[in-house]
């Protein structure tokens, strides 16, 4: 029996990780001719409180989220995956990707990069990898960097 993975989510957000996570998911995508929804969630939190003083903040991170996954879905048809989805959300990514995301597309898979956070932020927070393995209701793999510490 032969299993294959035809609707595969990859969280992006611009770091090495997340990078290395990227790779991994066009090999595999390539590999099962799925197609490859290249995520990015922008991170509203981050700036809820400034924004009523300062909209430029939100502006920029959209302005980032969209040449981010222009240049991915770039490379990705340049590696050969015909079929790429861009995916732009906004909230609490570690909430978005599994809960929103991965189910809008029908994922039966989701890749995203093991998170940089320390032992005491993953502690008071948690990780967005963390929570997304927690949570989806499909396969997820955790990519590490190979030059990242435990």
């Amino acid at each position: 029996m032969k299993f294959e993975y035809k609707d595969i989510v990859v969280a992006v957000d611009g770091s090495e990780t997340a990078e290395v996570a990227f790779k991994k998911a066009i090999d595999i995508a390539k590999r099962n001719d799925a197609k490859l929804i290249l995520s990015h969630v922008v991170d509203t939190r981050a700036f809820a409180t400034v924004e009523a003083y300062d909209r430029s903040l939100a502006i920029r991170a959209e302005k980032y989220a969209t040449e981010l996954l222009d240049e991915y879905q770039q490379k990705a048809n340049d590696s050969g995956v015909t079929n790429v989805v861009v995916d732009i959300d906004y909230g609490s990514p570690k909430v978005k990707i599994a809960k929103d995301v991965a189910p809008k597309h029908q994922a039966d898979l989701i890749i995203c990069g093991a998170t940089g956070l320390n032992a005491m932020e993953r502690f008071f927070i948690g990780s967005v990898s963390e929570h997304i393995t927690r949570y989806a209701n499909c396969d997820v793999l955790v990519v590490r960097d190979n030059d990242e510490k435990p």
